[in-house]
């Protein structure tokens, strides 16, 4: 099979190469997928688990891209919930070859039912954003309606889900990020936007929640921002950030098939849209993750025509 495959972390994307690897094999509660649309996280190959197995092991040259729709092509041993032919998408395991590939074994639990109405694209496009938007405002930040909820990087990938998503839950969603954002964050329902370049944060007032995807600088003045009871939520990693009289909170996303039937749900209902900035085929995949043109939006793969 064709897969992308990364040997060299100092290389980055810029060592990516198109390769024939053998295809995977199915083992005991396994699905083996045809991919038919994949994606990668931006920061993806800075990740320990991209190079080395839970030991610690090198385990390269490995594939990327972890987020996918397609269709089962065969059953492990023990599998159940799934058949053979069924549209599925989902997120495969960290540690495990990715999705910028043919084929991918994943473990069944990891996979959700993919309409019949809704592309391969679109769905592939939804499984990283959503579910991370999602766990971070409802499992960790426990949203409610009514509350105002700062959402950094509104624009983005995971910012403009989040965005949508707080503000079908009744919240009151302040965008913040590039001062070119300010259009698509309110397109995506923000009500207010702080261009971080040029505007003060502390402007901004006391907030029940932050969702945060920056870290740093920008997560320790947010910290700030908390009122009592409240919550930072970060995807940025262990920040040092801490909420005076409220919680700080990161969060690594995981694959959740309930969640994914609630998202797609909302997407078929229109009342979710996803941000996909360019497509393109795994032959050009090489040249798409190492353009220097600024998408916004996210990459997303067509593996199979």
């Amino acid at each position: 099979m064709k897969a992308i495959i990364v040997a060299d972390q100092a290389a980055g994307k810029a060592g990516m190469q198109l390769v024939e690897r053998p295809e995977p094999q199915v083992a005991i509660n396994d699905v083996i997928v045809q991919v038919h649309a994949s994606a990668m996280t931006g920061d993806e190959l800075s990740w320990p688990s991209t190079w080395t197995d839970r030991a610690g092991r090198d385990r390269t040259p490995s594939i990327p891209g972890h987020e996918l729709a397609g269709i089962v092509t065969s059953l492990g041993y023990g599998t159940t919930g799934l058949s053979v032919g069924q549209r599925v998408f989902g997120l495969t395991d960290w540690y495990r070859d990715g999705t910028l590939a043919e084929y991918v074994a994943v473990e069944a639990r990891n996979l959700a039912p993919l309409p019949i109405d809704v592309d391969f694209t679109v769905g592939a496009a939804l499984v990283m954003p959503g579910l991370t938007a999602w766990q971070g405002l409802f499992g960790h930040g426990r949203l409610q309606a009514g509350q105002t909820v700062l959402v950094h990087g509104a624009a983005g990938v995971v910012g403009s889900m989040a965005t949508q998503l707080a503000r079908a839950a009744g919240a009151y969603v302040i965008g913040t990020g590039r001062a070119e954002g300010r259009q698509r964050a309110l397109d995506f329902g923000a009500l207010e936007y702080l261009d971080l370049e040029n505007e003060k944060l502390q402007d901004v007032g006391e907030v029940d929640l932050v969702f945060d995807i920056f870290g740093g600088d920008i997560a320790n003045q947010s910290a700030s921002l908390i009122r009592s009871g409240g919550r930072l939520v970060t995807i940025a990693g262990p920040t040092g950030a801490r909420p005076a009289n409220g919680l700080a909170i990161d969060f690594v996303v995981e694959a959740i098939p309930n969640q994914l039937i609630e998202i797609i749900q909302r997407l078929r209902e229109g009342r979710l849209q996803t941000n996909i900035g360019n497509t393109s085929t795994l032959n050009d995949a090489v040249a798409a993750f190492n353009s220097n043109n600024r998408v916004n939006g996210k990459t997303i793969i067509r593996v199979q025509p």
